[in-house]
C-alpha cells in the first residue's frame, strides 16, 4: 500500500478545493512509462477505476480531454465520430504540457493552464469512486465520478476499446 502523507498543493487540487470537491490524496512511487497498471499496483485498487487523463486535438488542432479507464484505450474514429469532427489524434508531449502546464505521466483535467472540452467514457460514471491524477506524477486523488460532470461540464462520450 503507497504511503499516507500530505502533499502540496497542485494547480488541480487548488481547483479540487475551490468547488468543493471532496477528495482524497493517493501518492505513489511514480515508474516512467509505467502508465495506470502502476498506479493500479502501488494503491491496490483495480485499473479499471483508475481514470487516466489524455489530451488531444481535432483536424484543427484545437486541444481536447478524454477521461478514460485505465484498463481501456480510446477509438479516436469514434470520438471524432460522437463530437462532430473528422479526426481526432492525441497530442505531442510538449504541446499537451503546453495546453495543460502539467507534464505528461502528471496531467490533472483540473486546473489546466487552457479551457478545453473535456469528454468523459460513460461507463466511468457507473463506478462509485474513481482515482484520477492530482496533477503531480506519481499522485492521484479519489473522487466521486460525478463530480466530473459537474465541475468541469464533462460530456459523456462511448469510444472505449480494450486495452
Amino acid at each position: 500500500m503507497a504511503k499516507k502523507e500530505h502533499i502540496s498543493e497542485t494547480p488541480a487540487t487548488q481547483f479540487l478545493r475551490k468547488h468543493g470537491v471532496s477528495f482524497t490524496e493517493h501518492p505513489y512511487d511514480y515508474e516512467e512509462h509505467g502508465g495506470t497498471s502502476v498506479s493500479a499496483r502501488e494503491l491496490g485498487v483495480d485499473e479499471h477505476a483508475v481514470v487516466k487523463t489524455l489530451i488531444m486535438e481535432d483536424e484543427a488542432a484545437k486541444p481536447l480531454v478524454v477521461l478514460m479507464h485505465g484498463d481501456c484505450k480510446v477509438s479516436t474514429k469514434n470520438l471524432a465520430r460522437q463530437i462532430g469532427c473528422k479526426k481526432v489524434d492525441p497530442c505531442k508531449p510538449e504541446v499537451a504540457n503546453r495546453h495543460t502546464g502539467f507534464l505528461v505521466g502528471g496531467t490533472s483535467p483540473f486546473g489546466t493552464r487552457k479551457q478545453m472540452p473535456i469528454y468523459v467514457e460513460k461507463t466511468i460514471l457507473d463506478l462509485p469512486q474513481i482515482y484520477i491524477n492530482g496533477g503531480r506524477r506519481g499522485f492521484l486523488v479519489s473522487i466521486a465520478p460525478q463530480e466530473l460532470l459537474r465541475v468541469l461540464n464533462a460530456r459523456a462520450v462511448e469510444v472505449a476499446l480494450p486495452d
